[in-house]
This record gives C-alpha cells, structure tokens and sequence, in this order.
C-alpha cells in the first residue's frame, strides 16, 4: 500500500521517530572527551552529532560495524590503523568494520556528524 504524500502537509504516516532540530545548537564543548547525541535510528543505521573537546580521551576504537563521519566544524587528528589523518570542516572518510582508530587531537568544540551502519 502506498501513503500518498501531500506536498503541504508531508507524509501522510510520518517516521515514528521523526524529530527537527539544528546540529548547531547546544553544541558548547564538554570538558574531556565528546558528547554524543543519537539524531536517528532506523534499520541498521544510525546518526549521531558529536562535539568534542580539546581533551580527548585516551583509547582505540575497534567497531562492529563501517561508520562514515564528516566534520563539520573545527580540526581534528585521528590515527587510524596506525596512520595520522589530519581534517578540517568539511572533511569526511569512511572507516570499515574493525579498522582501529582513535582521536589523537581536536579543536575545542569540533562539531562531528557520523552515520554507523550497523547491519540489520
């Protein structure tokens, strides 16, 4: 069955988690580390806003699951399988599955948007 969708009003059946919001907002830096914020989550894919420190915490990410990340304020230095990548806003990269990587350096408030695909 097909919900049509009234160019006024939207779909007719909206998501059931459907929320608005602007990813610059309440995006002041925590102390240490960064802050997480699931946007969105929906048959194996996930979306989440990360604002980073200057501090970050020590420790290597070894995932499950491929993640695309873009960042869109801010620099940043992440080692990933033994390698430095530098980026600036507007840089994105994909890490694969199981692929270690770690956040070496960040500017205070680095504003992140990342997309976990996680299977089904």
């Amino acid at each position: 069955m097909h919900n049509p969708v009234d160019p006024r009003r939207g779909p007719a059946h909206p998501p059931a988690m459907q929320r608005d919001g602007n990813l610059f907002d309440d995006d002041a830096p925590p102390a240490t580390g960064e802050r997480f914020e699931i946007l969105c989550r929906a048959a194996g894919v996930r979306i989440e806003r990360i604002v980073s420190s200057a501090v970050p915490v020590p420790g290597t990410y070894v995932q499950d699951w491929d993640e695309w990340v873009v960042l869109l304020r801010g620099e940043a230095t992440l080692v990933i399988a033994g390698e430095e990548t530098a980026l600036v806003a507007g840089d994105h990269l994909f890490l694969p599955a199981r692929v270690p990587h770690r956040v070496e350096r960040t500017t205070a408030g680095a504003l992140w948007l990342a997309v976990h695909l996680e299977g089904e």
